[in-house]
């Protein structure tokens, strides 16, 4: 082992002492990050990495992003909190500028602070809406660890799920096979639920045509049809969602990750027949859309907007996928910034590989899939480091 990997192998226990007060259930990277820049993360051992990992594609704008530290500092003097009992003008704008980046149709948003809130509140309105008691979800989604979102990721049951039974019935069909799912909807499904590129499974595309028969499947069916978003959503794909990637629009569409650039937030959108009939009481979050999460949710939208990340996320996805087959990396799949790296061995250690190069990447849930989760603010020249980085790895 070099120099170099030791340093990436190694951090002293005395500046990082989790274990002896949190509870052990993360398999951590053995390094600290300690500040941030662009895509860049600076450790406590002195190395720069390039971040193309995004923790958990939650660094969307990468780190000290001009726009969200202003953001952030500005509505932090003004106002720091107020609970939703108290309209805000910071709010309503937040919403507005949500639901115009959002596909059409959808009118209207709820506010929440994770992914698994989101999907728990989207399931929530199926079975309101429906009144029928079943969902059908993909092998291989991941839909988050709450109960309900829990209940509809794929072998969370009979592995980490926890609790002693579901909430509610669970079908789960193979991914990509309108057959399977016409042959399982039925009079009792409320929803299906899916993500249009599945994140965790290694950035499996669903792709358009699939897509497409879903939407009529479940329409014919009289059942809901929700996009998790959490991870593909906000700009990833090359458009503001994978809904106008694909061209299909769903009932509910479930954000988060990098709504508000790392700070946690989320959101459920809806079209009017969705939300129609809802009263006082019906839904609620303490700290969802709270006014520092609706200041940085403004501030991204408006850097995607306004500084041109979606052509560039469309340029570089095609640059990423015509560089970076080399070395270990026999095939790349996903969209735009959800990317996996099919490669000829396992993909944990080629992570730790490209990390002695000062590459940070992730796994998933596929053995030989290296996942790519690199902020928008990516650029060409971190694009050539990687495919650099790559070729030096042994296939």
């Amino acid at each position: 082992m070099t120099d170099t990997e030791t340093a990436v192998a190694t951090v002293p226990q005395a500046e990082i002492d989790e274990a002896r007060w949190l509870l052990p259930v993360y398999a951590h990277t053995l390094i600290e990050p300690v500040w941030g820049e662009g895509i860049t993360v600076h450790t406590r051992d002195g190395r720069a990495l390039l971040d193309f990992y995004g923790g958990h594609a939650v660094a969307l704008l990468g780190y000290r992003h001009p726009r969200l530290l202003a953001a952030l500092g500005g509505q932090a003097e003004e106002l720091f909190f107020q609970s939703n009992s108290v309209p805000l003008a910071v709010r309503a704008r937040a919403a507005e500028r949500l639901v115009h980046f959002g596909p059409a149709g959808l009118t209207r948003a709820f506010l929440v602070n994770s992914g698994a809130e989101a999907n728990e509140n989207a399931l929530r309105l199926a079975f309101r809406h429906t009144g029928r008691s079943r969902v059908i979800a993909l092998e291989g989604s991941f839909h988050g660890r709450t109960a309900a979102a829990a209940a509809v990721t794929w072998k969370s049951q009979g592995g980490w799920y926890g609790f002693p039974r579901t909430p509610f019935d669970v079908t789960f069909v193979p991914r990509k096979d309108p057959d399977a799912l016409r042959a399982a909807l039925g009079p009792d499904v409320a929803a299906v639920i899916l993500e249009p590129v599945q994140g965790m499974a290694g950035a499996v595309d669903l792709g358009a045509e699939y897509l497409a028969a879903v939407r009529e499947l479940t329409r014919d069916a009289g059942a809901l049809l929700i996009f998790d978003e959490v991870q593909c959503g906000m700009g990833r794909t090359g458009q503001p969602f994978a809904a106008q990637t694909y061209g299909v629009t769903p009932d509910l569409l479930t954000t988060a990750k990098g709504i508000a650039g790392g700070f946690p937030a989320g959101a459920v959108l809806v079209s009017d027949a969705v939300g129609q009939g809802l009263k006082y009481g019906d839904m609620g979050s303490t700290f969802g859309g709270g006014p520092l999460a609706c200041a940085l949710i403004e501030a991204v939208i408006g850097a995607i907007e306004e500084d041109g990340l979606l052509p560039r996320v469309r340029k570089l996805s095609k640059l990423i996928r015509e560089t970076c087959q080399v070395g270990p990396v026999t095939g790349i799949q996903g969209e735009g910034f959800l990317l996996g790296l099919r490669t000829t061995r396992p993909a944990r250690g080629i992570v730790d590989e490209l990390l002695t190069k000062g590459i940070l990447t992730g796994t998933s849930g596929d053995p030989n899939v290296v996942r790519l989760l690199p902020p928008l603010v990516l650029e060409e020249a971190h694009v050539a480091k990687l495919a650099q980085a790559l070729s030096e790895v042994p296939a």
